[in-house]
């Protein structure tokens, strides 16, 4: 009866973090809408941006290219509470930080060792289907680039 009543439960909270993701505007998959971005010249380009619930975490996983052209791929997994959590196969960061505003905005931090390298908000339209991301960073060059990337979700 005892095992019954952990599986049971067990059960329930699995079925409890899927509504709560499922809930969440920015999961899913997103791809790039480079007609309607404002990007600045020699800017990476994220092309496709995956968030998945990973237990009671995100996983967020993003394929591009960098200035250059080559192909990038990164991976973060954590919570949207403003905490630091280490980013792997991103270059230009190797901790990240999000938080959430409100049902469809985060607010998000890049750094690398402690300095930050990228910042800015994203947020999901009122119908779910466009993603705006403004970002704040330093250019191969060491100065200040600001752009818009929109994306549309899949």
């Amino acid at each position: 009866m005892k095992a019954r009543t952990i599986a049971w439960t067990f059960v329930m909270c699995l079925v409890g973090l899927t509504f709560a993701f499922a809930d969440n505007p920015q999961m899913g998959t997103w791809k790039l809408n480079e007609a309607k971005s404002k990007m600045p010249p020699g800017m990476p380009k994220n092309s496709t941006i995956v968030y998945e619930a990973a237990g009671d975490q995100v996983k967020i996983t993003i394929d591009g290219t960098d200035a250059k052209g080559a192909p990038t791929h990164s991976e973060w997994t954590g919570k949207f509470d403003g905490k630091d959590y280490p980013v792997t196969g991103d270059a230009t960061s190797d901790m990240r930080s999000y938080k959430k505003i409100n049902d469809h905005t985060l607010e998000f931090v890049a750094k690398k060792g402690d300095k930050t390298t990228l910042s800015g908000k994203i947020t999901v339209s009122a119908d779910g289907k466009t993603r705006s991301v403004t970002a704040t960073g330093t250019g191969p060059d060491g100065k200040k680039v600001t752009g818009t990337v929109v994306y549309d979700k899949q």
